[in-house]
């Protein structure tokens, strides 16, 4: 197995934890203060991100913290929220080029991401500062955005990266490489590269396959293609993969979007090139239950 993919126990140090709640959440920042409360009676030292600080009344001693800076002042983020709230914590700790665990609390919906119950949430803690907890190390894509043969633009996403037509668009042609090799040209409403931890998001609803996050793969899925031999190809996990959609800047509107999160309108011959990034993202789960149960659970695989 790879070994930026493979799961092992936790021994880092924590002296420090990040909290990041989902905005708007009431019910996820009501327990803000509980918890930095909980970490303090442990020697451990709560800092706020900034919105997350501007839901509740905190003391004036407390840390405060934005967003893109709170993963280079901790050993830890504890997320309270959705996916999306983890995706994007996720990300940008992938941009701050640091390699520190985080721990996704479910407020959302879904939370196939954020899989750790509310009852789970100290005890998941707990193994965390001890030491204990079990970490997944997982696959993250580096997306560029190139323009006149100079890198215009790169983002880092845990699950996807999307190319996609706007909502008044024709089908797009899009033609495909992989490393060297010309794939396909091919015209749909759009193509999804994922991860195998993205497997289970946009993926899984345009038809493309499952995949163990523990895979080292990327799986390339058309969007309602316009020829039904256009399937999901799933590829080696040190692919580059280089997508060079034909946009006709008068009549056409195509997008690329990262995790759900940020997106831009592409021009011209704007051509998008993913590749597997330097460092994988690592994240706590919970260790009372297994991939296959979270399946279960989330999803109802398997379910009549």
């Amino acid at each position: 197995m790879d070994p930026a993919l493979r799961t092992d126990r936790s021994r880092s140090t924590v002296s420090s934890v990040g909290l990041v709640a989902k905005t708007r959440v009431q019910e996820a920042a009501t327990h803000l203060v509980d918890i930095a409360t909980w970490l303090a009676g442990r020697g451990v030292r709560a800092v706020f991100e900034r919105d997350a600080a501007d839901m509740v009344e905190l003391p004036d001693d407390a840390v405060v913290a934005d967003r893109d800076v709170l993963p280079t002042l901790v050993d830890m983020i504890l997320v309270l929220g959705g996916d999306g709230t983890l995706l994007g914590m996720g990300d940008r700790i992938a941009e701050a080029d640091v390699q520190i665990p985080i721990l996704g609390v479910n407020f959302g919906s879904l939370g196939f991401l954020t899989e750790i119950t509310l009852p789970e949430l100290y005890p998941s803690l707990e193994s965390a500062i001890a030491g204990t907890a079990t970490i997944d190390e997982r696959l993250m894509l580096r997306a560029g955005t190139i323009r006149d043969g100079h890198e215009i633009d790169h983002q880092i996403v845990l699950n996807d990266v999307v190319i996609t037509k706007g909502a008044l668009a024709r089908i797009i042609a899009l033609s495909i490489w992989v490393n060297d090799d010309f794939v396909t040209d091919f015209r749909a409403d759009g193509l999804i590269i994922a991860s195998a931890t993205g497997s289970t998001a946009y993926n899984l609803a345009a038809g493309g396959p499952i995949m163990h996050p523990a895979v080292d793969a990327i799986v390339l899925t058309p969007i309602a293609p316009h020829t039904l031999t256009n399937r999901p190809i799933v590829i080696p996990g040190g692919s580059v993969v280089r997508v060079q959609p034909t946009i006709d800047q008068d009549a056409d509107e195509v997008y690329v979007t990262f995790d759900g999160q940020t997106g831009s309108r592409l021009q011209g011959d704007d051509r998008i090139v993913v590749q597997r990034h330097s460092q994988p993202l690592r994240l706590i789960r919970a260790s009372t239950r297994s991939y296959f149960e979270l399946l279960h659970q989330k999803l109802k695989w398997g379910g009549r």
